[in-house]
């Protein structure tokens, strides 16, 4: 199968599985402990119903919008993923310019392996980026310097990460940036050898925002011992007031998914927030993202623009979450797959796969304008969750 024969995600998925060494792709295919919230942020899209109308016009359909007042060419984002650059060379650079070329926003995480200034040299369009607060906060305000300085137009705060969640596939997998030669490790890449190769011509394999940027950091094993001890547990949202004073663009706080939480935004001078479990690889047994959402929404009303980050899987989904409140959505797996498929073009193939579903489907539902869907388009049989988002 060639990338443009991949007619779903789940396609593209697959390809990925034979493209990527397995410690790459169990880390953007897995979640925390039993994984159960990771299943559920899908499972529960299924859950929710569409209404089929007929008999409308259905021609000049619409999937403009707006996320946080910048143009995109459909209510989606590319979400701030760590390790990207290990899932194909020059993973971020790509992906950038794939969701440049098709209007989308893309956010690169601090955990990237291409560096701000890497993805940077590669775009013309302002991309977004994700931070994790450090108990450095020297190196902290440094990343956001770094990143105004790079044209970032909008900061994704990360509020759920102040101690990490077990991950039983990576720590079983050895994970590292770049991989560890023992025997498994070696078998692993032999065995991916188009990978390998392109590993081999580039120069990016560690973690770029970090290493040389700060002090005694020049190497994998001098970084290891650093971010063991940086994630910061005393994250408070006097933290969020530190960030938002010193941070001159738009401002999005990440990993909402309690609607007390979400009021407590407010008036933090936040721009949006994004209901989003760290794709079910934080806190195992928390609840999906989408069946969050209509909580959130009912808390802070229009008050401040809320987004929805896990389990979107297919165009359908975006237009689920749109109905459930949403104003914007963000891909994180889909587009992985799609760029260890294939590279930009596999990026871009997610985006054209997902903007198809999202087009028919909507029709399907006798829309033509994305800027209008509710959730009248949400059939009130067999819903729970859209009965929710009705009774409220």
């Amino acid at each position: 199968m060639t990338i443009t024969d991949a007619l779903t995600i789940d396609d593209l998925m697959h390809m990925a599985r034979r493209r990527v060494p397995k410690m790459f792709f169990d880390y953007a295919h897995s979640g925390a402990w039993t994984e159960s919230t990771y299943r559920a942020n899908q499972a529960d899209f299924a859950r929710i119903g569409l209404r089929q109308r007929v008999l409308v016009d259905m021609t000049d359909r619409n999937l403009a919008s707006l996320m946080v007042d910048e143009p995109v060419a459909m209510p989606v984002a590319l979400a701030p993923t760590g390790l990207t650059g290990m899932q194909h060379p020059d993973g971020e650079m790509l992906a950038a310019q794939a969701a440049e070329a098709f209007g989308v926003p893309f956010t690169l995480s601090t955990m990237s392996i291409c560096s701000i200034e890497d993805v940077a040299s590669v775009t013309t369009r302002p991309f977004w980026f994700q931070l994790y607060v450090m108990r450095d906060r020297a190196f902290v305000e440094s990343l956001m310097a770094r990143a105004a300085a790079a044209g970032c137009s909008t900061l994704v705060l990360t509020l759920d990460l102040q101690i990490m969640g077990q991950r039983h596939k990576d720590l079983r997998n050895g994970l590292s940036a770049p991989p560890r030669w023992t025997p498994k490790h070696a078998w692993q890449v032999a065995t991916r050898p188009r990978w390998a190769l392109g590993m081999m011509r580039t120069r990016r394999r560690g973690f770029g925002n970090i290493v040389g940027h700060v002090k005694n950091v020049s190497d994998l094993s001098s970084l290891a011992s650093w971010t063991a001890d940086q994630f910061d547990p005393r994250l408070s949202w006097e933290d969020v007031t530190w960030i938002r004073d010193r941070w001159p663009g738009k401002l999005i706080l990440k990993g909402i998914l309690d609607p007390e939480d979400a009021r407590m935004a407010l008036g933090r001078g936040a721009d949006a927030i994004i209901v989003s479990n760290h794709g079910g690889r934080q806190l195992d047994g928390a609840r999906s993202s989408i069946s969050a959402l209509p909580g959130v929404v009912g808390a802070v009303g229009d008050q401040i623009e809320v987004h929805l980050d896990g389990g979107i899987r297919s165009g359908q989904d975006i237009l689920k979450a749109l109905a459930l409140g949403a104003k914007g959505t963000y891909v994180g797996r889909p587009f992985l797959w799609g760029l260890g498929a294939g590279g930009k073009a596999g990026v871009t193939r997610a985006l054209n796969i997902l903007r198809h579903e999202l087009d028919v489907t909507m029709a399907l539902c006798g829309r033509r304008d994305i800027r209008g869907i509710d959730a009248d388009i949400l059939d009130r049989l067999g819903d729970p969750i859209g009965a929710e988002v009705r009774r409220t």
